[in-house]
């Protein structure tokens, strides 16, 4: 019986954590994203700006961050990522180089 009931509290526990999962405001191009993860990678933030993101050979997307952890701004690029915080603000702009 006292296995069982650790099991029990196993499972509320996990539900619990679920549902205490921390989600964050973010503005990706003037628009409020809300999002439950602590990391963003590069294509996580073009995702949330594009329904669907250009592409092509001369396609160039540039993900520009600020108000981060420690007051924070760089640059994302394929591959890279970011700690999220609370009203950080990205700005992602596609361009076709020629």
């Amino acid at each position: 019986m006292e296995a069982t009931h650790s099991v029990n509290t196993s499972e509320e526990k996990m539900q619990t954590d679920k549902a205490a999962k921390k989600t964050y405001t973010v503005i990706v191009n003037a628009r409020e994203r809300t999002v439950d993860t602590d990391e963003l990678t590069f294509d996580q933030v073009v995702h949330l700006a594009f329904d669907e993101p250009p592409t092509g050979e001369n396609v160039q997307i540039t993900v520009l961050y600020r108000r981060g952890h420690g007051n924070k701004e760089g640059t994302l690029v394929a591959g890279q990522s970011v700690k999220v915080k609370n009203g950080m603000v990205f700005d992602v702009t596609a361009t076709n180089k020629s």
